[in-house]
């Protein structure tokens, strides 16, 4: 998929710009794309507003800006908003939003009485401030796709963290779903690594606390992975390795794609069950969070191998038939 990327140049009309959010992805998709990121200053006026100029000029050209709405989430949504206005006012031919973590997902049907459908109004407002497409990555809920009313593209990380998972060669290995939602990734997982599949049934009490009720399919005397799309307080993920362990799995992982990892998750993970957390770097890790049972891998092959096909104009599908998973 990605074997002679390295090798490309891009042209001068391909512009990759990036927020505050992950200059470091944005930089390494650049650099394999053969180009650099736009000159931007993306500040703050002295009361706190977001100030952005873009200082190269990037009238009729191809502009992909990346930025993941991840913590602090309301500042980097704004930040994308603006840079995506910005770049308009500039002429650009095409702005593409690329959102390695889509945040504001969780909200995404009306479930209770008197809620927001969040993640509907953000594709709403990322649409109507001039973006022209959306490259996205493991949201969240499908279809979130369907709330835009531009194209996108949704990528999956799936490939780069099996990759790892096969150089580990974990014998005796059974993918776990965290939960019914999850099944198909966590089915897609196991048909890639050729194991079984378990499912973890459980209730949740509110936003940051749940209760494993019961588990589906067999664990014991097996290593264990659990697959989920994101981790945020970290609860719902220790409790299901505490559950696991209890019916008799051996090493449990996790690989979860987007590492929100909010409030107590590094303190809940450091004297968890869990051996170890595979993660993406769709949001960058501080250094608080840099410890070592968490192994961060890359998907900048991933998004740049999509960003150089949307510019020439070629199927990105494909990306999709080789994760797995249908697009």
């Amino acid at each position: 998929m990605l074997q002679n990327l390295e090798k490309r140049k891009c042209d001068d009309t391909l512009v990759i710009l990036g927020g505050n959010s992950n200059p470091g992805l944005a930089k390494e998709i650049a650099d394999m794309l053969g180009t650099h990121t736009a000159d931007v200053l993306c500040g703050r006026f002295p009361e706190g507003e977001i100030q952005v100029q873009i200082r190269d000029n990037i009238r009729g050209k191809d502009v992909f800006i990346l930025q993941s709405t991840c913590t602090p989430a309301n500042d980097n949504l704004m930040e994308l908003l603006i840079l995506i206005d910005a770049a308009k006012r500039a002429s650009a031919k095409r702005v593409t939003a690329v959102l390695p973590f889509f945040g504001y997902a969780r909200q995404d049907r009306k479930d209770r009485p008197r809620v927001p459908i969040t993640a509907k109004l953000v594709a709403n407002i990322i649409t109507k401030a001039g973006a022209d497409r959306i490259l996205t990555m493991d949201l969240h809920a499908g279809q979130i796709q369907g709330f835009f009313d531009i194209p996108v593209d949704h990528l999956y990380s799936i490939n780069v963290v099996s990759d790892y998972l096969k150089k580990k060669k974990l014998e005796n290995l059974v993918l776990v779903s965290p939960d019914i939602g999850g099944i198909r990734m966590a089915r897609a997982y196991a048909n890639i690594l050729g194991c079984p599949l378990a499912i973890v049934d459980k209730r949740r009490e509110d936003a940051a606390k749940t209760h494993v009720m019961h588990l589906i399919g067999s664990v014991e005397g097996r290593n264990v992975v659990i697959t989920d799309d994101l981790i945020s307080t970290g609860g719902s993920l220790v409790e299901a390795a505490r559950a696991l362990k209890k019916a008799g799995a051996l090493d449990v992982y996790a690989a979860v794609v987007h590492p929100i990892l909010a409030g107590p998750a590094i303190e809940r993970l450091q004297s968890s069950d869990l051996k170890e957390l595979i993660v993406t770097n769709s949001i960058p890790l501080d250094e608080r969070k840099q410890i070592p049972m968490i192994r961060q891998l890359s998907v900048a092959g991933l998004l740049a191998e999509a960003i150089h096909r949307i510019h020439h104009n070629e199927s990105v599908s494909a990306l999709f038939s080789k994760a797995g998973v249908e697009a």
